[in-house]
Protein backbone atom coordinates (compact mmCIF):
# COMPACT_ATOMS: atom_id res chain seq x y z
CA UNK A 1 0.00 0.00 0.00
CA UNK A 2 1.33 3.29 -0.97
CA UNK A 3 2.31 5.99 1.95
CA UNK A 4 -0.18 8.36 2.30
CA UNK A 5 0.76 12.05 1.13
CA UNK A 6 2.60 14.27 3.64
CA UNK A 7 0.11 16.98 4.97
CA UNK A 8 1.91 20.13 3.89
CA UNK A 9 0.37 23.44 5.69
CA UNK A 10 0.59 27.21 3.81
CA UNK A 11 3.73 29.77 5.30
CA UNK A 12 2.71 33.38 6.24
CA UNK A 13 6.46 33.95 4.99
CA UNK A 14 9.66 32.01 4.67
CA UNK A 15 13.32 32.88 5.39
CA UNK A 16 15.63 31.83 2.57
CA UNK A 17 19.27 30.98 4.71
CA UNK A 18 21.47 31.48 2.17
CA UNK A 19 20.32 34.90 1.14
CA UNK A 20 19.14 35.94 4.66
CA UNK A 21 15.83 37.33 3.59
CA UNK A 22 12.65 36.83 4.21
CA UNK A 23 10.06 36.44 1.13
CA UNK A 24 5.82 36.30 1.57
CA UNK A 25 3.29 35.91 -1.12
CA UNK A 26 3.64 39.05 -3.69
CA UNK A 27 7.55 39.37 -3.06
CA UNK A 28 8.98 38.91 -6.68
CA UNK A 29 12.32 36.56 -6.57
CA UNK A 30 15.26 35.73 -9.07
CA UNK A 31 15.06 32.20 -8.91
CA UNK A 32 18.32 29.86 -10.00
CA UNK A 33 18.05 28.27 -13.43
CA UNK A 34 19.35 24.68 -14.15
CA UNK A 35 21.69 26.07 -16.67
CA UNK A 36 23.93 28.49 -14.92
CA UNK A 37 24.83 30.21 -18.37
CA UNK A 38 21.12 31.62 -18.52
CA UNK A 39 20.11 34.52 -16.23
CA UNK A 40 18.14 34.30 -13.02
CA UNK A 41 14.36 34.08 -13.82
CA UNK A 42 12.09 36.24 -12.60
CA UNK A 43 9.08 34.85 -10.32
CA UNK A 44 6.11 36.18 -8.23
CA UNK A 45 5.35 34.22 -5.16
CA UNK A 46 1.68 33.10 -4.84
CA UNK A 47 2.39 30.98 -2.07
CA UNK A 48 4.48 29.10 0.28
CA UNK A 49 3.99 25.37 1.62
CA UNK A 50 6.14 23.44 4.01
CA UNK A 51 5.71 19.49 5.35
CA UNK A 52 4.14 19.19 8.66
CA UNK A 53 7.81 19.37 10.19
CA UNK A 54 8.13 23.11 8.38
CA UNK A 55 10.95 21.54 6.56
CA UNK A 56 10.77 21.02 2.54
CA UNK A 57 9.27 24.75 1.67
CA UNK A 58 7.92 24.99 -1.81
CA UNK A 59 6.82 27.81 -3.34
CA UNK A 60 3.68 28.48 -5.73
CA UNK A 61 5.21 31.04 -8.10
CA UNK A 62 3.80 32.34 -11.39
CA UNK A 63 6.81 32.95 -13.90
CA UNK A 64 7.63 36.55 -15.47
CA UNK A 65 9.19 35.53 -19.03
CA UNK A 66 11.50 37.74 -20.65
CA UNK A 67 11.14 39.41 -24.28
CA UNK A 68 13.57 36.64 -26.00
CA UNK A 69 11.64 34.15 -23.89
CA UNK A 70 8.26 34.73 -25.45
CA UNK A 71 7.03 34.13 -29.05
CA UNK A 72 8.12 36.53 -31.63
CA UNK A 73 11.17 37.11 -28.89
CA UNK A 74 13.02 40.75 -28.57
CA UNK A 75 11.98 43.27 -30.18
CA UNK A 76 13.60 47.00 -30.54
CA UNK A 77 11.42 48.92 -28.25
CA UNK A 78 11.75 46.08 -25.56
CA UNK A 79 13.77 47.69 -22.62
CA UNK A 80 16.66 45.87 -21.31
CA UNK A 81 14.78 45.14 -17.81
CA UNK A 82 11.24 44.16 -19.29
CA UNK A 83 9.56 41.53 -18.32
CA UNK A 84 6.32 39.88 -19.09
CA UNK A 85 3.44 38.62 -16.27
CA UNK A 86 2.71 35.01 -17.79
CA UNK A 87 -0.15 32.75 -17.02
CA UNK A 88 2.39 29.91 -16.20
CA UNK A 89 2.34 28.87 -12.68
CA UNK A 90 4.78 26.37 -10.93
CA UNK A 91 5.67 24.84 -7.64
CA UNK A 92 9.48 24.81 -6.87
CA UNK A 93 11.83 24.75 -4.52
CA UNK A 94 12.26 28.23 -2.15
CA UNK A 95 16.01 26.69 -2.31
CA UNK A 96 16.26 28.04 -5.60
CA UNK A 97 15.65 31.56 -4.57
CA UNK A 98 19.10 33.44 -5.62
CA UNK A 99 17.41 36.87 -4.37
CA UNK A 100 14.24 39.06 -3.86
CA UNK A 101 14.11 41.70 -6.55
CA UNK A 102 11.01 44.72 -7.60
CA UNK A 103 8.98 44.21 -10.50
CA UNK A 104 7.47 47.88 -11.39
CA UNK A 105 4.68 49.09 -13.09
CA UNK A 106 6.51 50.80 -16.50
CA UNK A 107 5.36 54.62 -15.27
CA UNK A 108 6.88 53.32 -11.63
CA UNK A 109 10.31 52.20 -13.24
CA UNK A 110 10.62 55.24 -15.69
CA UNK A 111 10.43 57.88 -12.98
CA UNK A 112 13.09 55.70 -11.06
CA UNK A 113 16.20 57.61 -10.17
CA UNK A 114 18.60 54.55 -10.55
CA UNK A 115 17.87 51.45 -11.73
CA UNK A 116 19.60 48.49 -9.64
CA UNK A 117 20.23 44.99 -10.90
CA UNK A 118 16.67 43.52 -9.30
CA UNK A 119 14.72 46.42 -10.61
CA UNK A 120 12.59 45.16 -13.73
CA UNK A 121 9.44 46.46 -15.20
CA UNK A 122 6.40 45.10 -16.43
CA UNK A 123 3.40 46.82 -19.12
CA UNK A 124 2.37 43.07 -20.49
CA UNK A 125 1.30 40.12 -19.85
CA UNK A 126 1.81 37.19 -21.59
CA UNK A 127 -0.45 34.32 -22.73
CA UNK A 128 2.63 31.57 -22.92
CA UNK A 129 0.19 28.97 -24.87
CA UNK A 130 -0.84 31.45 -27.67
CA UNK A 131 1.84 34.24 -28.07
CA UNK A 132 -0.87 36.97 -27.06
CA UNK A 133 -0.30 40.10 -25.28
CA UNK A 134 -2.47 41.74 -23.10
CA UNK A 135 -2.93 44.88 -23.58
CA UNK A 136 -1.92 43.94 -26.91
CA UNK A 137 -1.45 47.78 -28.29
CA UNK A 138 0.17 50.39 -26.90
CA UNK A 139 1.22 54.36 -27.17
CA UNK A 140 3.54 54.66 -30.22
CA UNK A 141 6.00 57.87 -30.54
CA UNK A 142 8.43 59.68 -32.86
CA UNK A 143 8.34 59.26 -36.36
CA UNK A 144 9.65 55.80 -36.29
CA UNK A 145 6.35 55.04 -34.72
CA UNK A 146 7.56 52.35 -31.67
CA UNK A 147 6.52 52.09 -28.33
CA UNK A 148 8.75 54.05 -25.63
CA UNK A 149 11.57 52.08 -24.59
CA UNK A 150 13.18 53.38 -21.63
CA UNK A 151 16.62 52.78 -22.31
CA UNK A 152 16.38 55.15 -25.11
CA UNK A 153 16.90 58.84 -25.06
CA UNK A 154 13.81 60.27 -26.24
CA UNK A 155 13.97 64.19 -26.77
CA UNK A 156 10.47 66.15 -27.01
CA UNK A 157 9.95 68.46 -29.70
CA UNK A 158 9.64 72.49 -29.12
CA UNK A 159 7.06 72.74 -31.97
CA UNK A 160 4.74 69.88 -31.94
CA UNK A 161 5.60 68.77 -28.31
CA UNK A 162 5.47 65.23 -29.95
CA UNK A 163 8.62 63.14 -28.57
Amino acid sequence: MAKPKAARRTLDSYTVKHINKTVRAGDCVLMRPSDSGKPSYVAKIERIEADSRGSNVKVHVRWYYRPEESIGGRRQFHGSKEVFLSDHHDVQSADTIEAKCTVHTFKSYTKLDAVGNDDFFCRFEYNSSTGAFNPDRVAVYCKCEMPYNPDDLMVQCEGCSDW
